[in-house]
């Protein structure tokens, strides 16, 4: 008889977990990549104050430096920003390294990526180490400005969210109701 990933005491992660961390990694990887690509981008089409309309003015490219969290909340406060970044890198990969359900770590890639990038921008962006601003380039008519990374992290968001209300265990399997 084997064990399956619901017959495992609760602090042993599956092999299957493990197989698929590295699979989170890939995705977060690839998100670092399409993220900065797009705001080298954004930095070179956009840097002289040009604006690229997408969908009128309800999508458009226009650049800008954030120095702030979303819809720039506490731009005094970036070294925070950076530090809570930190702490979300670390938290999400202790947990990627458990999961053992598909839909868990396409979404836990995508969070894990987006704050990498983030993490990347505040330590590694002007105006200096710990306070570099983020680059967001996709307005969203006059709500917000943002990035690849922005949308990652909600798509992620969203897809646990999902995968909560579908009963999806992060481990893999249907969460049962009498845990």
């Amino acid at each position: 008889m084997t064990a399956t990933p619901d017959d495992l005491p609760v602090d042993v992660p599956s092999p299957r977990g493990h197989r698929l961390f590295w699979w989170v990694l890939a995705i977060a990887a690839f998100i670092v990549v399409i993220d900065q690509a797009s705001k080298w981008w954004a930095e070179a089409e956009l840097g002289d104050g040009t604006t690229i309309p997408v969908i009128g003015d309800l999508i458009r490219f226009v650049l800008v430096y954030n120095p702030g969290a979303a819809f720039s909340i506490g731009t005094e406060y970036t070294w925070i920003f950076a530090i809570l970044a930190g702490v979300g890198v670390i938290a999400v990969t202790w947990f990627a390294w458990r999961v053992g359900s598909v839909g868990w770590t396409i979404a836990l890639g995508l969070i894990l990526g987006g704050a990498i990038t983030h993490l990347g921008d505040r330590l590694f962006r002007d105006p200096g180490f710990g306070r570099g601003h983020v680059v967001d380039f996709i307005g969203y008519g006059d709500w917000f400005i943002g990035n690849v990374a922005d949308i990652a992290i909600f798509a992620g968001a969203v897809m646990i969210l999902v995968l909560t209300f579908m009963g999806i265990a992060p481990k893999g399997g249907r969460v049962r109701d009498d845990e």
